[in-house]
């Protein structure tokens, strides 16, 4: 059974089993919560598409990891000015495993 979830204004494809890593969630390590934004559910014989989301769908998630991404570096340069500047950027993720998904029927 496959699943499209909606969260941290992305979309992401969830099977039962899989681990994701989605924009920072405030919750403990090892917490079990449910997520009801479900956009499209898909199982062997039946396809059901939100719109723009399935009522009474959800997916079950377990939170493994709090942590941050990888450095990006932004580089700012004016040219004949000898202007440069460097920062860099760190996402804070959360690391989920998908333990159910929940049709809505």
């Amino acid at each position: 059974m496959l699943a499209v979830v909606k969260t941290g204004g992305k979309q992401y494809r969830v099977a039962s089993g899989d681990v994701i890593k989605v924009e920072r969630i405030d919750a403990v390590i090892g917490t079990k919560f449910e997520i009801d934004e479900i956009m499209l559910i898909s199982s062997d014989t039946k396809l059901t598409i939100g719109s723009p989301l399935v009522f009474g769908a959800s997916v079950a998630f377990e939170v493994l990891d709090q942590r941050k991404g990888p450095k990006i570096i932004i580089f700012k340069k004016k040219r004949r000015k000898n202007h440069r500047r460097i920062s860099g950027h760190r996402q804070n993720i959360t690391v989920l495993r998908v333990i159910a998904i929940n049709d809505a029927a």
